[in-house]
């Protein structure tokens, strides 16, 4: 079969990765509320004192219940000389910073999950960056937010977005933090990190540092984040010593590969992994890629090798190193590289050793995870610019002007008969990422974790075609997690109809997540059932009125 066939090739390179700016100078002087610079009154809930200096943020507490600090550079532009090494702290700013607009997001090849050409926010313009550079090399920013209120050493979330480790930024309207600050009564970090060929990258000149040369700048990115969370959780007013760090997608992989990470020793004490599990990439293909990317900057300027090439790689534009990439089909980089120092050698060994005995782990999928990826096996009748465009404008309640056979080809029609697109989906699902998941629970509890959970998300409710397009695609969860129903990639799927049952299951996870950053267990009395250890599961969906939550059991034949 067609599909099986292809599934099988592209299963791997999935696995490897697993969907107005703040300025980062030296700021000039302190500005006042009213905007006028050198003077003004602070108002003391959003002027907080951190460990590079004070951050004026944002006052939401009218509208969201919480104030936010957008936009926080923890380490220095990661340029120049500072181009493919790890990340160096941020100097101190004199003068009080504002904190109230995101950070840029990292440059990128443009995707579905990227940010628009204009800067760090979605709308449709995405459409026009999709394959062409977006984001800015200058990046390392992250966002706080909290409820507003006087409470203290309130858990720490921090969120590491997905993006198959090449694309994606925290300012993605779906990881808005504010409501799920305020529900969970958390403080809620969201990070910039650095993606694709500029987050890892195996380097052609060892320095003999170990990490230096470990090729894992995003993976020390995420780390210099968590430091910088620990330095300064209570200024924001959360504890130190209780830090949970999810990611979704590849934000998944990175959360397990810090799990592992000697650099990261000390810096989480729960972990939410969704729809991710431990996968990591061989050092001799990480040197395999990037002495490809060398050779073809070094084929496009007349020159020979390698070495010539990786000369030019440091000196180019950070467009142009995108360009280069996408010219030659090395856009999907490997990430998360076994060096030994940042990520061990054999990653499964330290899970299995303990790494994270002690760590609680709340990890799930999506029943239908694999219904993002209809590209990869030319599943979509519309190009990627014509079905953003269809998924943008579409008004969930309106009825829809497309069938099914208006976004997939027959090849896959009808979706639910033997070779249809269900069964195609489902074995891409199982392909990318049952395995890992399954390899990594098993670890982890193996290690003598008695604290590992997991969920199936299976929410499928879209409006017809999306309900057998998509149904509980990949990522669905989120907007769930986050409490962010309004304009996002998913924001077709959520109707008036549906409304009721998504809010009433967007509110027992929020539960959940918010008794389990406290104790290390997601159970709770709303629920109304129970939440066993690993391999049961929760089993999360509603219907148009009411959530429905069961309980289930990996590989019972839902996936």
């Amino acid at each position: 079969m067609r599909a099986r066939r292809l599934l099988a090739g592209l299963a791997a390179a999935v696995a490897l990765t697993l969907a107005a700016p703040a300025g980062l100078g030296t700021p000039g002087p302190a500005a006042a509320v009213d905007g006028t610079p050198g003077h003004g009154r602070h108002p003391g809930a959003v002027l907080r004192h951190t460990t590079l200096g004070p951050v004026l943020g944002v006052d939401d507490h009218r509208t969201t219940g919480t104030w936010s600090w957008l936009g926080i550079p923890y380490a220095e532009p990661p340029v120049g000389t500072l181009r493919w090494k790890p990340p160096v702290p941020h100097h101190r700013w004199h003068g009080v910073r504002p904190a109230r607009t995101h950070g840029e997001g990292c440059i990128q090849p443009g995707r579905f999950f990227s940010p628009s050409p204009d800067g760090p926010h979605y709308d449709l313009e995405v459409r026009d960056g999709l394959r062409q550079p977006v984001g800015q090399e200058v990046c390392l920013t992250l966002n706080v937010s909290r409820p507003a209120t006087a409470r203290r050493d309130l858990p720490v979330v921090v969120f590491v977005h997905g993006g198959s480790n090449v694309v994606g930024y925290s300012a993605d309207p779906m990881y808005d933090g504010r409501t799920l600050a305020r529900e969970t009564d958390a403080v809620v970090v969201t990070v910039n990190y650095r993606l694709g060929l500029f987050g890892w990258l195996a380097p052609h000149r060892t320095t003999g540092d170990p990490v230096a040369d470990s090729g894992n700048y995003g993976t020390l990115d995420q780390v210099a984040a968590l430091r910088f969370v620990r330095d300064n959780a209570r200024a924001f007013g959360g504890d130190p010593d209780n830090v949970t760090v999810m990611g979704e997608s590849a934000g998944a992989v990175n959360v397990w590969a810090l799990l592992v990470s000697p650099q990261a020793r000390g810096l989480v004490d729960k972990a939410v992994p969704m729809s991710g599990g431990l996968s990591t990439t061989a050092p001799d293909a990480a040197r395999d890629y990037a002495d490809r990317l060398a050779r073809a900057a070094a084929q496009d300027a007349g020159l020979d090798g390698p070495d010539a090439g990786a000369r030019l790689l440091r000196r180019m534009p950070a467009d142009d190193l995108v360009r280069l990439a996408l010219r030659h089909g090395l856009d999907a980089t490997p990430a998360v590289i076994a060096d030994g120092a940042v990520v061990p050698r054999d990653p499964y060994a330290a899970l299995a050793a303990g790494a994270a005995r002690h760590v609680p782990v709340l990890a799930g999928n999506t029943l239908e995870e694999g219904k993002l990826f209809g590209g990869l096996i030319g599943a979509h009748r519309p190009s990627d610019y014509d079905r953003f465009t269809m998924q943008y404008e579409f008004d969930p309640d309106r009825p829809s002007p497309w069938t099914v056979r208006d976004l997939l080809v027959d090849e896959y029609l009808p979706v639910d008969e033997p070779g249809g697109w269900d069964e195609a989906s489902a074995e891409l699902t199982d392909l990318v990422f049952t395995g890992i998941a399954r390899d990594s629970m098993n670890a982890v509890q193996g290690s003598g974790n008695d604290r590992v959970y997991y969920y199936q998300f299976a929410w499928d409710n879209e409006p017809p075609p999306f309900d057998d397009v998509y149904g509980a695609v990949h990522a669905i969860d989120l907007p769930f997690v986050f409490g962010t129903f309004g304009r996002t990639v998913f924001s077709y799927a959520f109707s008036r109809q549906n409304e009721p049952g998504r809010l009433e299951l967007s509110g027992l996870m929020q539960g959940s997540l918010r008794q389990f950053v406290r104790t290390g267990s997601p159970q709770t009395r709303d629920l109304g059932v129970r939440w066993g250890q690993w391999p049961q599961s929760v089993v999360l969906d509603a219907d148009d009125r009411h959530a429905q939550v069961s309980v289930g059991r990996f590989g019972s034949g839902d996936f």
